[in-house]
């Protein structure tokens, strides 16, 4: 039995009707050089004419539909092209290229960005508190195939911070983490039963870290 939840009809589509059913797939949103800007907006009479003729806001309406519908990991990169949609310019048409491009790249089946309700006194606290909601979104994650019958091993769970993947790992007292939540250090528990394995990921590894 399987269940499956796809708008891979339609975006391909879309990428035949921009043109970029052919092109190279990419792995991220956006590329480590695009930063939108109000600077990438025409500013004479010749570039405003020039970039009349691209299908900004049609393409970027495309790409708000499979948002709405399947692709939420683009709700961000979306809502900052909508900025731009009365004055596009060179690089924002580029930009909504690069996304085609990873449309074709494939898709995330989780996602989440969000700012966190408790204030941090430092940054490895705030770390920490981040990998131990990621390991609760992992065990339900993990628990969705063992409804149709599928068990599955222990989660890996990759992160970037050595600091805070030994704060997980530690179980010993420390003066310095006394004051953090203890539903927080629930992290400590999943690892020691094998439920979620922690590991590294290195800086050169990491393409959301741009």
């Amino acid at each position: 039995m399987k269940t499956v939840l796809s708008q891979q009809g339609y975006i391909e589509k879309v990428l035949d009707k921009f043109g970029m059913s052919k092109a190279k797939p990419v792995s991220t949103q956006l590329a480590n050089d695009f930063k939108l800007s109000l600077e990438w907006c025409p500013k004479t009479d010749c570039e405003i004419e020039d970039l009349a003729k691209v299908p900004y806001a049609s393409s970027v309406g495309c790409l708000m539909y499979a948002m709405v519908c399947t692709r939420l990991d683009l709700a961000h990169v979306v809502s900052q092209l909508c900025k731009y949609m009365s004055k596009p310019g060179r690089h924002h048409w580029e930009t909504v290229k690069w996304i085609f491009r990873y449309l074709k790249g494939g898709r995330l089946i989780c996602w989440k960005s969000t700012v966190q309700s408790i204030v941090a006194l430092y940054t490895t606290e705030a770390e920490h508190m981040a990998v131990a909601e990621a390991a609760k979104e992992a065990l339900w994650l993990n628990g969705l195939p063992k409804e149709f019958g599928v068990v599955q091993g222990g989660v890996q769970l990759h992160y970037d911070s050595q600091s805070a993947i030994y704060l997980a790992k530690n179980h010993v007292y420390h003066a310095r983490t006394k004051h953090i939540y203890v539903r927080y250090h629930k992290i400590r528990e999943l690892i020691a039963s094998g439920e979620i394995i922690l590991q590294k990921v290195h800086t050169s590894d990491n393409e959301v870290n741009m």
